[in-house]
């Protein structure tokens, strides 16, 4: 464990953002591109999943989406005119492999070259994600994430996207939010594929994710080319000590480094630690020689997706920590899972630099998703969004101050869009999307994120 940062008393919110500090905006090429037959992509675990009835809001389904793949060129000259220079994005797998291994799809390569030739000539930065859970049909089929299968997949999909555009993209993200695509999918059931497997089934997916990981890793190294950097984008879950009190603190890192010991602990660790295997006996994952000589490979920064977090505090009777619930009336976003705790952003940048040791970290995603959010007079007045990225940029800067390598913040989301089992009702964009018309319109709080990054200053 690193020693404890020391806090910046001097520091006040009006000092800028460093000059190399990275602001842009994120979305997920299920969610917005459309076009979900067309041009040879194949079937993904969500195209079934949203035909099955019940499983997504209203019976929503990814077929058009907010039509990107038809206006990305009309959306990077709107993302250019409100000062965004980068875009983290995800290739869709399907589009490029339609069985998810098997024939390649040319049509679905030179889509994607159209695409970052738009992005260069508006002046943005592609930030690619190999994986944003849009998994080929065909491969679950064969098992999904249960199965090897899929890992041996990945490796050549990874292989052939950092081959064919790693002269143009140069900072790589393998995949997003292994938690999501694995316990939510496959556990839970209210992702797609939409199963409920066993523990131990459950535990096999996170290795698979871990061992694709580090596929994707290997990749841009082989293939990127001179300054192409690779990190994974996790979605951990945060804690937050109840007072800045070195009981509360030492409790918090105690609840944060328990309760993330199979994703960053695993990497790190070289290895599942001895608390984990206890704690999962006999439903451990089956680990073959080398995995994690692959799942180890070392990153160049770390993304971190942050939504929320639970509060915690020094543990009574010899316990390390008590995790507290909320009150019922505790302030949240439409998303029943999503509380408003703006200090998660601290902590968890703080927590991953101190405890694992990162020396670069990327808020790759966060941002609030609501369900009324209307045009009126051609404007939309999201006053809550508005709040909600002011106070979580305020604890990113804290975070600076305080010696905490955060290097870039992107906002989630660009445009309303696909939110999964939520379908369009949820919109989490600072661009409003008109699903029947498909008119964008800039909400209000798109154009104070516009007035930040010119700036550079928290306003």
């Amino acid at each position: 464990m690193l020693s404890p940062i020391m806090i910046d008393t001097t520091f006040t919110y009006s000092s800028p953002f460093p000059d190399t500090f990275v602001f842009g905006v994120a979305a997920a090429s299920a969610q917005i591109e459309g076009a979900a037959f067309a041009d040879g992509k194949g079937e993904s675990i969500w195209d079934r999943f949203a035909r099955q009835p019940g499983k997504v809001a209203h019976g929503d389904t990814l077929d058009v989406a907010c039509d990107h793949y038809h206006r990305f060129d009309e959306d990077f000259a709107l993302m250019a005119a409100m000062g965004v220079k980068h875009y983290r994005l995800s290739i869709a797998w399907p589009r490029l492999y339609p069985e998810g291994d098997g024939d390649l799809n040319p049509a679905g390569l030179a889509f994607y070259h159209r695409l970052f030739d738009s992005m260069e000539r508006h002046g943005i930065t592609p930030w690619v994600t190999l994986f944003h859970w849009d998994l080929p049909q065909s491969l679950e089929d064969r098992g999904g994430w249960t199965s090897r299968v899929t890992v041996d997949a990945f490796a050549r999909y990874a292989d052939t996207v950092v081959r064919e555009f790693g002269q143009r993209v140069k900072n790589w993200i393998t995949l997003n939010e292994i938690r999501c695509f694995t316990m939510l999918a496959y556990g839970y059931g209210t992702k797609a594929p939409g199963r409920r497997e066993s523990a131990a089934v459950v535990n096999q997916t996170f290795h698979h994710a871990l061992l694709c990981h580090g596929h994707g890793v290997r990749a841009v190294r082989a293939h990127g080319g001179e300054g192409a950097r690779v990190g994974l984008t996790d979605n951990c879950d945060v804690s937050v000590p109840v007072t800045e009190s070195p009981a509360d603190i030492a409790a918090a890192q105690a609840w944060f480094l328990d309760k993330n010991l199979h994703v960053l602990g695993a990497i790190h660790g070289r290895g599942y630690a001895p608390a984990y295997l206890q704690r999962v006996g006999a439903d451990a994952p089956k680990v073959e020689p080398g995995d994690f000589d692959l799942i180890s490979l070392p990153t160049d920064f770390l993304g971190l997706n942050i939504y929320t977090a639970t509060y915690v505090r020094a543990g009574r009777e010899g316990q390390p920590y008590e995790a507290l619930n909320l009150p019922p009336n505790y302030p949240r976003a439409d998303s029943a899972w999503l509380h408003l705790v703006p200090q998660a952003i601290y902590w968890a940048t703080r927590m991953c630099h101190e405890l694992y040791g990162h020396g670069s970290i990327y808020i790759t995603e966060n941002g609030c998703g609501y369900n009324e959010e209307p045009v009126v007079n051609g404007e939309v007045i999201d006053l809550h969004r508005r709040d909600y990225l002011r106070n979580h940029l305020r604890e990113v800067h804290r975070a600076i101050a305080d010696g905490v390598p955060v290097d870039g913040y992107f906002l989630w989301s660009f445009i309303d869009n696909f939110e999964w089992e939520d379908g369009y009702q949820r919109r989490f964009g600072i661009v409003h999307c008109d699903f029947d018309t498909q008119a964008r319109t800039p909400k209000l709080s798109a154009r104070y994120y516009t007035d930040v990054m010119r700036t550079r200053t928290v306003l």
